[in-house]
């Protein structure tokens, strides 16, 4: 099973974290009676700027879930179409050529799911599989990769096509003041990005890294780790300090689990694409998997560039890596991400 290509899709709209920053100190003057404290949570997480869904004018009137909803599905049709249609044609994949569509996303829901929507806008086969996931968050990146790979073991000649679409900024909650909120508006932002995966009988097979082996890892008994608190007015983030902690507690074990059935130990993995949660949660993965310098580079530099983006994240830095950074054919690497459950989701990749 090979990643033949993966392409990634912004709205227009950028800002940089001082004028987001600007932006919350307007909304919140009258409630935050600590605003020293929210620039500080704002600059904790190295963030230099963000795409967000809509034009910043434009947020106020979202005075409802279901308002914000709409705004999701209809930006979710257009960065999720750029991102779509680009990565198929970057694998040299017809539109009537999907055998699976796996859609993910954490921040908005729809029935038709997301994957039939763009089956009527990108015109793709009427016979195309479909596979919506929803509530796996920053893990589903990792996850919907494996997915696909389990599709095109089974069928060989077929290509398999995750999209990823996050739109976190339409997410916010104006009257949480809790740290959770005021972080995840410093770190969260909105894109898209979608990755081609075809089976050893496909056309392009060999054209990029090839998906070794993946697994799924449950930690019981942490589901308030992260996630959304649903209410009626919309999603409320879930964000617990325990994060990096789970990070140390688990990821080296697993990791290495995962690397012996292969006969190999992490110093034998020459790329590491792993899902950007933050800085205290990079610093942990650093720690814990005793990674050489400059291991997490290109992750350090999504984060900073564009944020967090949940499950596109980790799609994010796998495309720089494709793009600009590959490694040297042969080599061995991981791609991992963590997320609601608690869990882990890991990659293994041979380039």
């Amino acid at each position: 099973m090979h990643i033949a290509a993966v392409a990634k899709a912004f709205p227009p709209h950028y800002y940089t974290q001082d004028q987001l920053l600007g932006a919350l100190r307007a909304l919140w003057a009258g409630a935050h009676h600590n605003p020293e404290r929210l620039e500080r949570l704002h600059r904790n997480v190295l963030v230099g700027g963000r795409h967000l869904a809509l034009a910043l004018d434009d947020y106020p009137q979202l005075t409802t879930w279901g308002a914000a909803n709409d705004a999701w599905l209809r930006v979710a049709q257009e960065v999720g179409g750029a991102a779509l249609a680009a990565a198929l044609d970057g694998a040299g994949v017809k539109r009537d050529g999907i055998g699976l569509l796996i859609s993910t996303t954490v921040t908005g829901v729809a029935t038709p799911s997301l994957d039939a929507r763009l089956i009527n806008r990108l015109g793709l086969g009427r016979h195309t599989r479909r596979l919506p996931l929803f509530g796996l968050g920053c893990a589903a990146g990792a996850a919907g990769l494996a997915r696909a790979a389990d599709y095109v073991r089974a069928y060989p000649e077929q290509a398999a096509v995750l999209l990823s679409v996050e739109l976190c900024s339409l997410t916010l909650q104006r009257q949480d003041l809790s740290i959770a909120n005021l972080i995840a508006s410093g770190l969260f932002g909105d894109g898209a990005a979608a990755a081609v995966v075809v089976g050893e009988g496909h056309p392009r097979a060999g054209d990029g890294p090839r998906i070794v082996d993946a697994r799924s890892i449950f930690y019981p008994d942490t589901e308030e780790v992260m996630g959304w608190k649903v209410s009626e007015r919309g999603l409320a983030v879930v964000l617990s300090a325990d994060v990096p902690r789970m990070v140390r507690l688990h990821l080296r074990r697993d990791v290495d689990a995962l690397l012996a059935d292969h006969g190999l130990r992490r110093a034998d993995v020459a790329s590491w694409v792993c899902h950007p949660g933050g800085p205290k949660v990079l610093e942990a993965m650093e720690e814990s998997l005793e990674l050489p310098a400059g291991a997490l580079d290109l992750t350090w530099r999504s984060l900073r560039e564009v944020g967090n983006l949940s499950s596109t994240s980790v799609l994010l830095v796998l495309e720089e890596t494709l793009a600009r950074h590959r490694p040297p054919p042969g080599s061995w690497g991981m791609l991992l991400a963590m997320g609601p459950g608690f869990c882990s989701e890991l990659v293994l990749l041979k380039w």
